[in-house]
């Protein structure tokens, strides 16, 4: 149990440290690929001990850490919607009293392809495998999304802008700052190099000596460390009055994980295997990835109108709250587990469905301004504004 506070603690670190040199390049680089970075950077704590967890399962596919690298995905991706999303969203209503967040024009490119991404999704549940198909899919989806906000334009110059250490790192020299930011990158990726393997055990082992379910610790617990500082660097950009680069950043790490992330875990079973292999779901975890996809799609469709309402974000927190405390209550009981989180996925479905039929006329609009508008701030997203969901 000190391994893992010890470990975690260290991996958390590294997160802010990752996070600090991402956001003092913002005004360097195009407003989509800084979110993308800040997104990508801030989630490598989550790839590490994944990975990890894939690669122990590819040396041993007998062994629970082929449910384990499921899992800890899963629950990482189900945190980010179920509990990141609406956060942003109360902070913001506490701070301003406004109850939604407003994404911008280009913030269309987001939605988009974490919604290629989701769709995807859902063929990996009929192969019942995550394999190499889904790697060279899944990682095109996100070399596309990179590429795609690359060519947006920039965000607007304001010196104030950096909330924390990032201000300070502002204020050096060009030359300087670079040297800083590869020093912190360097010194961070050390440390999460050296931490996942035995923050990654330690919660296994923390699981055992508590008595407290294995699957269930690594899923949430685990990803609660390696989420946080995406999260609150997310929380920072919403108290600082930029509560769209907020969601925007947890929307973007929502896709590099779903696209991405999904993409190497059979790359780094199959470095662990020796040999070719792919991530097999067994009853259970089909059934986890069914409910995280599902989830995905609902969300999207509260961002079908370019912004999270109050109402979306206590839907999502309130669904996810309620299906983990179901999966608390038939711990140990496999059937009426899976019963629940199938019961769960549908029922994000059959939301996600009301909401795209109700912005049909908007969807197509969505879909240009994401994939192909070279100024989309030109392309106002003209529906009335108010709280659809």
């Amino acid at each position: 149990m000190l391994d893992a506070l010890l470990f975690g603690g260290a991996i958390l670190a590294a997160g802010f440290m990752l996070s600090w040199g991402a956001e003092a390049a913002e005004k360097r680089i195009s407003q989509g690929l800084i979110v993308a970075a800040i997104a990508l950077i801030t989630v490598l704590p989550e790839y590490a001990v994944d990975f990890y967890y894939a690669y122990v399962a590819g040396q041993n596919p007998a062994s629970n850490y082929v449910h384990y690298a499921a899992a800890n995905m899963t629950g990482a991706n189900r945190l980010l919607v179920g509990l990141a999303w609406p956060a942003l969203v109360l902070i913001h209503w506490f701070r301003t009293r406004e109850r939604q967040i407003d994404l911008a024009p280009v913030n269309a490119a987001e939605v988009t392809f974490l919604l290629i991404g989701s769709i995807w999704s859902f063929t990996i549940l009929l192969r019942e495998e995550i394999g190499l198909l889904d790697t060279l899919v899944l990682v095109a989806v996100f070399g596309v999304y990179v590429w795609r906000v690359s060519r947006l334009p920039k965000a607007e110059e304001d010196e104030d802008d950096e909330p924390g250490p990032a201000a300070a790192l502002a204020t050096l020299s060009l030359g300087r700052q670079w040297l800083v930011m590869c020093a912190l990158t360097i010194v961070a990726a050390a440390v999460i190099l050296v931490s996942a393997e035995p923050f990654a055990e330690a919660m296994v082992d923390s699981g055992r000596v508590l008595g407290f379910d294995e699957f269930l610790l690594i899923q949430w617990l685990a990803p609660l460390a390696s989420e946080a500082p995406a999260v609150t660097i997310a929380i920072l950009f919403v108290l600082s009055g930029r509560a769209a680069n907020g969601l925007a950043t947890m929307i973007s790490d929502k896709i590099n994980q779903w696209t991405l992330l999904v993409g190497m875990l059979p790359l780094a079973m199959s470095l662990g295997a020796g040999s070719l292999s792919a991530l097999p779901l067994d009853a259970r975890q089909h059934e986890e990835f069914f409910l995280t996809a599902a989830q995905s799609m609902f969300g999207i469709a509260l961002l079908l109108r370019l912004r999270l309402s109050l109402w979306g974000a206590f839907a999502l927190a309130i669904l996810f709250l309620v299906q983990v405390g179901l999966a608390l209550r038939f711990l140990g009981d496999e059937t009426a587990t899976i019963a629940t989180l199938t019961g769960f996925a549908w029922a994000y479905l059959a939301l996600a469905g009301v909401m795209f039929i109700a912005n049909a006329r908007l969807f197509g609009h969505l879909l240009r301004v994401g994939i192909s508008a070279g100024h989309p701030e030109t392309h106002p997203l003209s529906l009335p504004r108010q709280d659809d969901e």
